[in-house]
């Protein structure tokens, strides 16, 4: 496989000549390294996860940072936070716009540091898995079921991995390895239960006390963990949308994963085929959907503004986005077959918010609009 350039490649090279350090996170293998290094190959490449590097980092932070600077890649930074402080110091002495790139994994603990020591003097980025566009005719006029099995993993596509090899082992090596790192966790059996009982709830209200009851742990535990599986860029909580338009609604956020690889592999689904007549082939489709618009944003430089909306009577939108001072509401359904009550929800929600966009997004050919609702593939996302 050839390199495939980044969508997030102009926006990065944009906030290199502002800031004074860029940072660039996202779970494991996302390919935030190779980015970094083809976006400025003449930089001095360092990887903090050497054991050297890293100890000469800790014990002497001023001398490792006054040797490598002038276009420098620090990766897997989070392991030294020590730096973050000396980096506020000495680039406010040189005031040189993109003198470092930052990489890390740990959303939590680079973004907490950042907050604390070098705020104003960084920008952030976060580069996910590879985006359906982004890999272009390799993901043309495949089936959504094949995109959602394959996932977006660099990895996978560079060496041809098959999904049932790469994802069990990227689960085993890297989810169970940042649980250690990052909490405590004794009984890992118990923690890979609630991620594959999160996996099958995918789409749905997070319901802690009902995971609480089936694992036997108490429900501040079951948020902690949960916690653990944003900070490594596994899973993520799409909140209710906060206006009510005098409706009570509900606010419980729904869960759903960083990558549909990842998640296939946690719920057994190792084909496409596997999907045809699967429980979750609809929470899957809209999984893939959710993700296509985050990174489309994320690869913007933009944070997603991306909520779900569901009042006391079971009426619900799948997604709603807010974006340019303007609302649009998106159903998203998995049938290859239009069917007019697909739009029953948009419709209904438009009664409490006319000024909002409508938008079906759906896994047949229609290109049209109907009733002032927009239809359309998901490939035209």
């Amino acid at each position: 496989m050839d390199y495939f350039d980044r969508h997030i490649k102009d926006k990065a090279l944009s906030l290199l000549g502002k800031f004074p350090i860029l940072a660039i996170t996202g779970p494991r293998q996302s390919g935030k390294t190779t980015f970094a290094r083809r976006l400025k190959p003449e930089y001095t490449y360092v990887n903090l996860e050497l054991p050297e590097l890293r100890s000469f980092a800790k014990t002497d932070p001023l001398a490792f940072l006054r040797n490598y600077q002038n276009g420098v890649i620090l990766g897997e930074i989070q392991w030294v936070p020590e730096l973050f402080s000396y980096l506020q110091v000495l680039t406010d002495e040189r005031n040189i716009a993109g003198e470092y790139i930052l990489t890390g994994s740990q959303n939590f603990l680079l973004s907490n540091q950042i907050t604390q020591s070098l705020a104003g003097r960084v920008a952030m980025l976060n580069l996910l898995p590879f985006s359906m566009h982004e890999l272009g005719d390799l993901a043309k006029g495949q089936s959504w079921e094949t995109l959602v099995v394959n996932g977006g993993y660099p990895r996978k596509f560079q060496f041809d991995i098959a999904p049932s090899d790469y994802y069990p082992n990227y689960i085993q090596t890297y989810i169970e390895r940042d649980v250690r790192q990052i909490l405590n966790v004794m009984d890992l059996g118990n923690f890979q239960k609630f991620l594959q009982l999160l996996a099958g709830r995918t789409g749905q209200v997070f319901n802690q006390s009902g995971f609480s009851n089936e694992l036997g742990i108490d429900q501040k535990t079951v948020n902690s963990w949960l916690s653990v599986l944003e900070t490594s860029f596994i899973a993520f909580r799409l909140p209710s949308y906060y206006r009510n338009f005098n409706r009570r609604i509900l606010k419980t956020p729904k869960v759903y994963f960083y990558d549909t690889g990842v998640l296939c592999s946690l719920l057994g689904i190792k084909r496409p085929e596997d999907l045809n007549l699967h429980f979750a082939r609809g929470a899957l489709f809209e999984n893939l959907v959710v993700l296509e618009l985050m990174k489309k944003e994320l690869n913007k430089g933009n944070i997603p503004s991306l909520y779900y909306w569901r009042d006391n009577h079971q009426n619900e939108v799948d997604l709603l986005q807010e974006k340019d001072g303007e609302l649009l509401a998106i159903e998203i359904k998995s049938s290859e077959t239009f069917h007019a009550d697909f739009l029953k929800g948009l419709k209904y929600f438009q009664k409490f918010a006319p000024e909002s966009k409508a938008r079906l997004i759906y896994a047949g050919q229609l290109n049209q609009e109907r009733d002032g609702i927009q239809i359309g593939n998901y490939w035209k996302i």
